[in-house]
């Protein structure tokens, strides 16, 4: 059982397959048996938004693969948790683990945003299940006013998490081909334009997107 519930709305014992027929708001997990929800603030609906938004449409121009946000579930340990992580990518060649009950195996990266009453789970629980399970990469960003910092971590060859700190403020990613953030971004009130970030980030590749598009769009009009 995760360490630190004591803020979460904690359900009677459930079975998996009963927890993905649950119908709820909110993020809910389902580990060892037992079912909590999670309760979201604003700083944490703001950040999940705007990484869901950028990485989503950067996923989605480059046809890399899919994202997916809360009340989509992931089972690992042999069947014993369901997370609902924040945000998740699954490259192409995991798509075989898409269901639509769920996704059934790890994900390539997944995005936690850490909330007062989830530090324990964020940092140590799932860490450690992330690790184990073979997330190949690991963001944990603490969004709230008084902390503010980013931490990712990349699996290495021993299958255990390295911190990889991001060089003047910018991470790099090891799944997401060519996707790059500049840890600010995280903290402007309010975030800064989505488009403006693309072009940023794809630069003449992006264009060249946005061109194919509008060229598609002339086409059938």
């Amino acid at each position: 059982m995760d360490k630190t519930i004591e803020n979460s709305t904690i359900h009677n014992q459930m079975t998996a397959e009963a927890f993905r027929r649950w119908e709820h708001t909110g993020i809910a997990e389902w580990v060892d048996g037992v079912v909590f929800q999670m309760p979201v603030t604003y700083e944490h609906q703001t950040t999940v938004s705007f990484l869901n938004r950028l990485i989503g449409m950067f996923v989605q121009a480059f046809r890399l693969g899919t994202c997916h946000s809360v009340r989509y579930s992931m089972r690992l340990r042999q069947g014993q948790s369901m997370r609902e992580p924040d945000l998740m990518f699954v490259s192409q060649a995991h798509a075989q683990q898409i269901t639509s009950g769920g996704l059934e195996g790890p994900a390539d990266l997944i995005i936690e945003v850490v909330s007062t009453e989830s530090v324990a789970r964020d940092y140590d629980d799932k860490y450690q299940e992330y690790q184990d399970g073979g997330v190949r990469e690991y963001w944990i960003i603490d969004s709230r006013p008084d902390r503010q910092r980013v931490s990712f971590f990349v699996l290495d060859e021993r299958g255990k998490y390295r911190p990889v700190p991001p060089d003047a403020n910018v991470y790099r990613s090891t799944v997401l081909a060519n996707f790059w953030l500049k840890t600010d971004w995280l903290w402007q009130a309010p975030s800064p334009p989505i488009e403006a970030l693309l072009l940023e980030i794809g630069g003449d590749a992006y264009i060249q997107y946005l061109t194919t598009l509008l060229k598609q769009h002339a086409k059938s009009a």
